[in-house]
């Protein structure tokens, strides 16, 4: 079953469900030093291309509309790195969720990059 049913359709709910699925699987680690670091900043980084995204739709013109996929982008980039980090330095049992997750953010990243270049 696909986690994100509705993937192709509305973006705005693809990536605030992306972000709660990030937020609940964070929510799954073991409390290190490094997961507390990590999990701040994956939360952070995961959460912004909606809050972004949902900027980029009010925004006032082409440039500013521009300027918030990119950072929803970057954002999506960066969520893939902090993911990475995460699964690595955890027990294996973290891993196929951590590798759907990063899935999600490669397709994010893909998708802002095609409306830029359109």
């Amino acid at each position: 079953m696909d986690q994100y049913p509705n993937k192709k359709y509305d973006l705005e709910e693809r990536t605030y469900q992306f972000a709660l699925s990030v937020a609940l699987f964070c929510k799954k680690l073991p409390k290190t030093v490094s997961n507390i670091e990590y999990v701040k900043q994956v939360i952070r980084s995961s959460g912004s291309p909606a809050a972004n995204y949902i900027e980029a739709n009010e925004a006032l013109s082409k440039k500013d509309f521009q300027m918030r996929i990119k950072i929803c982008r970057k954002e999506a980039k960066e969520t893939v790195l902090w993911l990475k980090l995460i699964i690595n330095t955890n027990p294996k049992e973290f891993t196929a969720e951590g590798e759907k997750l990063i899935q999600e953010a490669n397709e994010l990243k893909k998708i802002f990059s095609a409306m830029l270049n359109k």
